[in-house]
């Protein structure tokens, strides 16, 4: 006969693996991941790369190719985004992108290596690539952030080109917004920011943020991507991460810079990104309103992604196979 003693342990371990098989299926895969044995991790998980969205196709693309030549992490991040910060036809990011109220591209970025050194631009006009005025930032001034006038003086004197960023195509959405929504920028939309964090061959990791932001915002608004610790977080001991959608939501939060120390006190990437989403539905009573998402790479190429809503996509980049993934969500 079982005694009591006995009977409650039976019960405690009992109730421990109903809520290990409670967890969802990707926290799982992640944890499986993690039991690889050390060799074959190096093997099939390093280099990794993960961006957000569909254009983190190409620019995961652009940062692989960095990687599988021996590049560091921190030239893979800032190629890899430079893609989508020219191509017209992504209107949240760089050139192309969409205008604030008043007709202006303005642009944000930060791009931050394992060392810890970080560099940021914002409210940054007619430079096509902010990512690479962020980096001269970091290794050219004893500044993190420059903004504005100055950071576009700053450009200018190192070389890059003065540009008009504003398409046809965006000059066409913006007068039609204009007309539509009398500048009630409640109705302002689009938001997706490319973040990319990769470990290179060395294993050392290093991310990079920048958007054009939020479409129709009020010329002068930034928002989370310049701003280390809420667009980007890095950190070479524990891992990286990176958001995308309403800036102000992730400020609030200071959400990538949560999510790295979640994973430094022993969370997984995809567990720290859903116990960071979760802050924002507890803390941000409007959640339903708007999209944030969230990804995040460990040290030992683990990933993660986690969004609000449904819709929220990201790219991996791993064992030389390029794929869009669909996020699960807070909201179904």
């Amino acid at each position: 006969m079982i005694d009591r003693r006995e009977f409650l342990k039976k019960a405690a371990l009992a109730t421990v693996g109903t809520i290990a098989l409670s967890k969802s299926s990707s926290s799982f895969l992640q944890e499986e991941t993690a039991d690889l044995g050390k060799s074959k991790q190096t093997e099939e998980l390093i280099p990794v790369v993960i961006s957000t969205w569909k254009h983190g196709i190409p620019a995961n693309e652009a940062a692989w190719k960095v990687l599988q030549s021996n590049g560091r992490a921190l030239d893979a991040v800032e190629q890899g985004v430079r893609v989508p910060e020219e191509d017209p036809k992504v209107t949240s990011v760089g050139y192309g992108g969409l205008p604030d109220r008043d007709g202006f591209v303005t642009l944000d970025a930060c791009i931050m290596d394992e060392k810890g050194n970080c560099g940021s631009v914002a409210f940054l006009q007619n430079i096509k690539h902010p990512i690479s005025v962020a980096r001269m930032v970091m290794e050219k001034t004893p500044h993190i952030m420059l903004a504005g006038k100055g950071a576009f003086d700053f450009a200018m004197v190192n070389g890059f080109k003065k540009e008009n960023l504003l398409t046809k195509e965006a000059k066409e959405a913006w007068l039609k917004w204009k007309k539509e929504s009398k500048y009630n920028s409640k109705k302002s939309k689009g938001y997706d920011t490319i973040g990319m964090i990769a470990i290179d061959k060395a294993g050392n990791i290093s991310g990079a943020c920048t958007t054009s932001g939020l479409a129709w915002k009020y010329h002068g608004r930034v928002g989370d991507s310049p701003i280390i610790g809420a667009g980007m977080f890095v950190d070479n001991e524990v891992g990286g991460a990176a958001a995308t959608g309403k800036g102000e939501a992730v400020i609030k939060m200071a959400g990538s810079f949560l999510i790295v120390e979640l994973m430094r006190n022993g969370k997984s990437p995809q567990e720290a990104c859903e116990i960071a989403i979760q802050r924002i539905v507890k803390k941000q009573s409007d959640h339903k309103e708007f999209q944030v998402g969230f990804i995040a790479l460990d040290k030992k190429g683990r990933y993660g992604a986690y969004s609000i809503n449904k819709g929220f996509q990201f790219a991996l980049f791993r064992n030389n196979q390029n794929q869009l993934l669909d996020s699960n969500s807070f909201l179904i």
